[in-house]
């Protein structure tokens, strides 16, 4: 995977952030509350046949309010969002809608959710998502008279914000009791029909997917992550909705313990961000070294997930006390990277440390060399503030990307910073190279475009559109569509296990 900024590898961890209710000081757990959720939709699947069908429709209402009313609560609003509003999201409006979940940006300080914007892992592979919608209705072969819409959320690199952002795509189907509403004129009302999202492109960080899968599966919500490896995902049991289209972790730390081996190294540390991400990494790169034999560790340091001021200073001291174990193998994510580097040079220990990276750090333009042209790189290049109204934090990244201040209604503007122009090019005026999964976005949307494609053949043959079989799309159905898929995309081939076998 990559960022990975809370642990999801037990649902129930005593460690994370707690959510304060609203009302009567009802505290409560989103990682607990996602856990009843889930064991009880299994028991109320179980005995639909024998109890009324309304006990099973208002167990998840009452569940639905119960998880609306404390969520939201407990962090600030999104950058730019209005307080009470819903979230910020991106709308492509279609026959058909996807949900996007993307880390647009990073983990905010305590309390705060967002943070800066991340330009690589998340306008990046935003904009990828675009490109492959572009794409798909364009083409006359795939999804003819058919247009796939989105719905694009901002993770913020956070697993429990994530989960209160992801709220938003299942919020069609929760039946609500309208019965009793009525106009003034006595007449029933007349509702708008609430947007359905027929499967879910995300997420990015392996703990955010977990999270997000545990609500997604209980609505029959298919999901295909771009980015997240880590190893618990492959239990079908347990996150039968799941899919992706990047191997585990399991292959990766394969290829860590052989480049030690290779490197002659026989001493070695690890770091790990804490979390499902960094601690199941390191725990299988451990295993596969004992099990090749020839490697001892020296220490195995962990990266907390909300760091206290001098935190990792104190980290980089712990890797001194064992200074001749100069190579560190890290599965962390990329703020905390960023940080690690960041305080070994202010230590005066450039060069000391010799570091094995991760996919999160690691994997930057290898998958894409040489396609920039047929990929998404010729496309992103072209992006500009005339042209890219539909991705709303596209000025935040243009700010970001050319070090300048845009004239935005309620934005301060920041003496001593140089107005934009709109004039900037990315990748003339500004270093670009292109994210690494930024392809892997692009093939999960495919996937999902395959599989929809496939289903409309045996459902709505000869029909233009959306008939009715698939009005609504029933989600298990589509599930063993996304199974099915085999194309040649640019990197992919998925198969029905949607996940590749554990390396010999």
């Amino acid at each position: 995977m990559e960022e990975a900024p809370l642990g999801g590898a037990q649902v129930m961890d005593r460690n994370q952030t707690g959510v304060n209710g609203r009302g009567s000081g009802l505290v409560l757990s989103v990682p607990l509350l996602v856990l009843i959720m889930t064991s009880q939709a299994r028991s109320s699947r179980r005995r639909r046949s024998l109890a009324p069908p309304f006990r099973y429709q208002t167990w998840l209402r009452l569940t639905w309010a119960l998880l609306v009313g404390a969520a939201p609560g407990s962090w600030a609003q999104a950058p730019g969002a209005q307080p009470g509003t819903q979230p910020q999201s991106i709308k492509i409006e279609g026959d058909l809608t996807l949900g996007g979940l993307f880390p647009v940006h990073s983990r905010g300080p305590a309390g705060v959710p967002c943070g800066e914007i991340k330009r690589e892992k998340g306008v990046h592979r935003l904009e990828a998502l675009l490109y492959a919608l572009d794409q798909i209705n364009s083409d006359p072969d795939l999804l003819p008279n058919i247009t796939l819409g989105a719905r694009i959320l901002d993770t913020c690199s956070r697993d429990t914000y994530a989960l209160e952002q992801s709220l938003t795509f299942v919020q069609a189907l929760i039946q609500k009791d309208t019965s009793d509403v009525r106009c003034s004129n006595g007449e029933p009302p007349i509702l708008p029909k609430p947007e359905r999202v027929v499967g879910v492109i995300g997420a990015s960080g392996s703990s955010v997917s977990i999270m997000v899968a545990n609500v997604l599966r209980l609505f029959s919500i298919p999901q295909i992550s771009y980015a997240s490896t880590a190893p618990e995902l492959s239990d079908k049991t347990r996150y039968e909705f799941f899919s992706r289209v990047v191997p585990p972790d399991s292959y990766q730390a394969q290829a860590m313990v052989d480049i030690v081996k290779a490197m002659g190294w026989n001493y070695v540390s690890t770091l790990a961000s804490e979390g499902n991400y960094g601690e199941s990494g390191v725990d299988a790169f451990l295993q596969i070294s004992r099990e090749a034999g020839g490697l001892c560790i020296a220490q195995s340091i962990k990266i907390p997930r909300e760091p206290k001021p001098g935190e990792f200073e104190k980290i980089i001291k712990r890797l001194m006390e064992t200074s001749n174990a100069r190579g560190v193998i890290i599965f962390a994510n990329e703020d905390d990277i960023k940080r690690v580097l960041q305080t070994a040079k202010t230590a005066n220990l450039t060069g000391h440390f010799l570091f094995v990276g991760s996919d999160s750090w690691g994997a930057k333009n290898s998958p894409i060399q040489d396609q920039e042209d047929v990929a998404e790189g010729a496309y992103f290049t072209s992006r500009s503030l005339e042209n890219n109204r539909r991705n709303i934090w596209f000025a935040e990244f243009w700010e970001d990307d050319f070090k300048c201040k845009l004239t935005r209604p309620g934005i301060k503007y920041e003496l001593g910073r140089r107005k934009c122009t709109g004039e900037e090019r990315i990748s003339h005026h500004s270093q670009y190279e292109q994210e690494g999964k930024v392809q892997f976005v692009i093939d999960a949307v495919y996937a999902m475009a395959h599989a929809l494609h496939s289903m409309h053949l045996d459902l709505c043959p000869g029909y233009m559109g959306v008939c009715e079989k698939m009005d609504p799309v029933e989600g298990e159905m589509l599930l063993h569509y996304i199974r099915s898929v085999s194309f040649n995309g640019e990197l992919l081939t998925i198969d029905r296990r949607s996940c590749p076998p554990s390396p010999p």
